[in-house]
């Protein structure tokens, strides 16, 4: 690959230094000239019946669908409506219910204020985002929030970089007050992320992933210990429950287990003459089906096992499962 002569990395890496530092000061910046404008805003939004309809033209569109995205799964009902779009029709996804959220740094985009004359008719509230307080967006808007910046990022001052950053921090902390306010939680979170690492966390729980019926490995105390092994390599579980005559589990017998039998008893003890009673760990480790995936795997990590078994209030065996079970629920 070919460079282009005016590269220069020794530049490059003072550039990538210098925009991280003029992003970071205009971000506390503007924490700094915060004041109950942006209380005002997360009252206005929690006032309301409807969603929180995000619209900005280019790199503002770009930041206002992120926007609209995370307040959507962070317990605040939010869509993007592009302005232009807006101006053709799309003006009737907006109702008396919802607020509006514009966004610009100038506060002049075309597309957007053209169309403010017309939300302000339909009674819809304004929240402005934007780098001038005193244009023409700012002066439509009920509230505004001041998302200036002292320069941009970029060496000639043009392209929107510490503008949008300052944008994107904005409709975060906007996103953050309300989802407290709402009193948003971990499995709020999750039931909008169920395809995500923390949905299957936080919504999946032990019988979903556990085996039942025929599946779950078990004997009674009188079965002798081949009649203990075949069960424990049928249901390949590397573990059996051992049993009373009510499913109740009173024990449990592991691949491990007989490792260390085998290495303890040598050669004189007939093995085939012991029972599941003899051999088994009474008072195992056991788990709820209704309790979270997760708990399962604590209690794995935590007691050192790779299986668990699955008992009711009566603590009779209703399942049993192991790691790989969990981990192909992408659990662990």
């Amino acid at each position: 690959m070919s460079l282009p002569p005016t590269f220069d990395p020794v530049r490059a890496l003072s550039l990538a230094r210098e925009t991280l530092s003029i992003e970071a000061t205009a971000v506390n910046a503007m924490a700094d000239r915060m004041d109950d404008s942006f209380a005002r805003a997360v009252a206005l939004v929690l006032g309301s019946s409807g969603r929180v309809v995000v619209m900005g033209m280019g790199k503002s569109g770009h930041v206002g669908r992120k926007i609209a995205a995370t307040l959507a799964s962070t317990g605040t009902p939010a869509m993007f409506v592009h302005p232009a779009e807006a101006s053709h029709g799309d003006l009737g996804m907006i109702t008396a219910a919802d607020v509006v959220l514009g966004i610009s740094n100038s506060g002049e985009s075309e597309e957007l204020t053209a169309i403010l004359p017309l939300i302000k008719r339909m009674g819809v509230p304004l929240v402005a985002l934007t780098g001038r307080v005193q244009s023409t967006l700012g002066r439509h808007a009920a509230v505004v929030l001041d998302a200036s910046v002292e320069k941009e990022a970029c060496p000639h001052n043009l392209a929107p970089t510490a503008s949008t950053t300052a944008q994107l921090a904005m409709g975060d902390a906007l996103a953050v007050a309300l989802l407290d306010a709402r009193g948003f939680k971990a499995d709020d979170f999750a039931r909008s992320h169920p395809g995500g690492a923390l949905g299957r966390k936080l919504l999946t729980h032990v019988s979903d992933v556990m085996r039942s019926g025929d599946g779950v490995p078990r004997v009674r105390l009188d079965a002798d210990l081949m009649t203990l092994m075949r069960e424990i390599s049928a249901k390949g579980l590397g573990m059996s429950a051992i049993v009373d005559g009510e499913g109740a589990v009173l024990g449990v017998f592991t691949d491990g287990d007989l490792r260390r039998l085998i290495e303890k008893s040598g050669s004189s003890v007939d093995l085939r003459a012991l029972t599941a009673r003899e051999v088994m760990h009474p008072n195992p480790r056991t788990v709820r089906a209704d309790a979270l995936a997760v708990e399962a795997a604590d209690l794995m990590e935590s007691n050192r096992v790779t299986s668990l078994l699955v008992v009711d209030d009566a603590g009779s065996l209703t399942g049993a499962l192991n790691s790989n079970d969990l981990m192909r629920a992408k659990v662990i």
